[in-house]
């Protein structure tokens, strides 16, 4: 295996030195706010829609979707649904009318017609939450992939890896800014189209470009019959799974135009019209990549030995696709499958260094131009004085998702990553969705809905069965919860809060509004819906 070994090392600094070359290049070709910020608006449809599909198709739908569908059929397959779906409740309301009504961040829409501090310190607080819940994912990936691709199990490396992924994404954002991170997610989107592309050739072929041969025999190796292929096997067992079904499906399918780091994409083009565009580009896309996902999940079930599939099972699911790779190159100890599953490895390590690279960045971005600029200093700080607040916030954020992600290991990172659009939908999309159509919508309504959004839906995930009380896995003897087993605080049945604490926003930001005495800022809304439609003076938007 050493040959291997030496093999897969290079292809992934290969992989690291590529994206550390764009990112220094495009840091000689950057200055000022504009381009840190939002890449100096110069990304045209076509490339932003790379981008939001290199920011989308996360290690999350790479590695835990491929996974979920491998390990529960049918019910992991509605991830991809829900993740697709979503796209489309963010071109109809979100991406034009934020684009012509902000500048850099979520807040500079919401705060040009409310009180700019507490608006700004909420929808800061809000990003920041929910960009560590989606890194935690990331870095879950990352150490995973690493230890596979070494052969190690060791506690220790993995968790070096995920400190060496989160130096890395600080480097990313301090150096090249939005410029460089939107460069490597292009890059990164065209290796992980071409790569999953390959895969899914590959398995076809193993069955004669039969699905129906394919579907039969994943079902069959599942050890789980006819049941893989139908609704239920995993959210169908109880009435509290179904609920939590609907949960998710909730979640997923509000939770992207809430999403932050999808968000601040939509200043990077020069027109209302090219993002409309990028959205367009990008759920092609990433449509094609989650049918690739239905291949790579049940192709892993039908396709890897008894021995690879529990390894998968132990993962959490987080390997079926290197896994595959492997096994469709001609199994574990072979030349070819040495080749392909370095190769889709380093793909996927692409993949978490470029949505790293862009979740920090937005985080960075809104703590240096929402808190720092408009709250701390009201608006007179210099551009270089953002900046430089900016990449030192980048770092302190790295290292609380290094500290997260490291008793985070053992979860699927699908599900990771829904726990943040969860939280995404609760605090950000009620704020966002009241401002653009809601004339009499004011501070204290967006305040109830940014915080109490937030605050319930973290403290629901808290009070989980995630965090406690699920106890030991009766097959792999491990804990099934973050806490110790020993620890049992959840008394929220359900694993994702969608369900109860995203009405609970829109409520909350309801009840604040009507309940407020602050005069409505008509001229200012109208004002709004005049930029909203027109993108006119789009550049001033946020200053009040």
């Amino acid at each position: 295996m050493e040959g291997h070994q030496v093999l897969t090392t290079a292809l992934f600094l290969g992989v690291v030195a590529l994206t550390v070359g764009i990112t220094i290049w495009a840091s000689r070709n950057s200055s000022g706010a504009a381009d840190h910020y939002a890449g100096g608006r110069g990304f045209s449809g076509f490339q932003n829609g790379l981008a939001i599909g290199g920011d989308y198709m996360s290690a999350a739908s790479f590695l835990g979707i491929s996974g979920a569908i491998a390990l529960s059929g049918y019910d992991g397959f509605l991830y991809s649904i829900g993740f697709l779906v979503a796209w489309l409740v963010a071109l109809l309301l979100v991406a034009e009318v934020l684009r012509n009504s902000g500048r850099y961040t979520m807040a500079d829409q919401l705060a040009y017609r409310m009180r700019q501090k507490p608006v700004r310190m909420a929808a800061a607080t809000s990003t920041v939450v929910v960009s560590i819940f989606y890194l935690l994912a990331q870095m879950v990936g990352a150490g995973a992939l690493v230890a596979l691709l070494l052969g190690v199990s060791s506690d220790g490396l993995k968790n070096l890896t995920i400190f060496f992924v989160g130096a890395l994404m600080i480097f990313y954002v301090t150096v090249g800014g939005m410029k460089g991170t939107t460069w490597v997610q292009i890059v990164k989107a065209v290796l992980l189209m071409a790569g999953s592309a390959l895969i899914v050739v590959l398995v076809l072929a193993k069955f004669g470009f039969n699905l129906s041969e394919l579907l039969g025999t994943a079902s069959q190796n599942s050890g789980k019959g006819a049941a893989f292929l139908e609704p239920g096997l995993k959210y169908g067992v109880s009435t509290t799974s179904k609920i939590d079904f609907i949960s998710l499906g909730i979640a997923l399918v509000l939770g992207t135009a809430g999403l932050p780091h999808i968000l601040i994409r939509f200043y990077t083009t020069p027109t209302s019209r090219d993002a409309r565009k990028s959205v367009l580009w990008a759920i092609g896309l990433i449509g094609v990549f989650y049918l690739f996902t239905l291949i790579l999940g049940f192709g892993a079930a039908a396709l890897l030995d008894e021995d690879a599939y529990a390894e998968v099972a132990a993962s959490g699911g987080n390997l079926a696709s290197p896994l595959l790779a492997e096994a469709v190159g001609g199994g574990s100890g072979s030349t070819g499958g040495a080749v392909l599953l370095a190769v889709i490895a380093a793909v996927a390590f692409a993949t978490i260094l470029a949505v790293v690279a862009g979740l920090t960045l937005t985080s960075s971005v809104s703590v240096a131009h929402d808190l720092y600029n408009s709250v701390f200093k009201n608006g007179q700080a210099s551009e270089a004085e953002e900046i430089r607040v900016s990449r030192i916030a980048a770092g302190v954020i790295g290292l609380i998702a290094i500290v997260l992600a490291i008793p985070a290991q053992k979860l699927n990172i699908a599900f990771l990553v829904a726990l943040a659009f969860a939280v995404a939908a609760s605090a950000n999309l009620p704020a966002i969705i009241y401002n653009m159509f809601w004339r009499r919508f004011n501070t204290r309504g967006a305040l109830w809905s940014i915080y109490g959004g937030l605050v319930s839906s973290v403290g629901l995930v808290i009070f989980s069965p995630i965090v406690s009380g699920k106890g030991i896995d009766a097959a792999t003897g491990k804990n099934l919860s973050l806490l110790p087993a020993s620890v049992d605080i959840s008394w929220f049945p359900l694993e994702n809060p969608g369900i109860v604490s995203i009405p609970l926003g829109f409520l909350l930001g309801y009840l604040g509004t009507i309940t407020s005495k602050e005069p409505s800022a008509e001229e200012r809304y109208t004002e709004l819906e005049v930029r909203a439609l027109t993108g006119a003076g789009a550049e001033q938007a946020s200053t009040h």
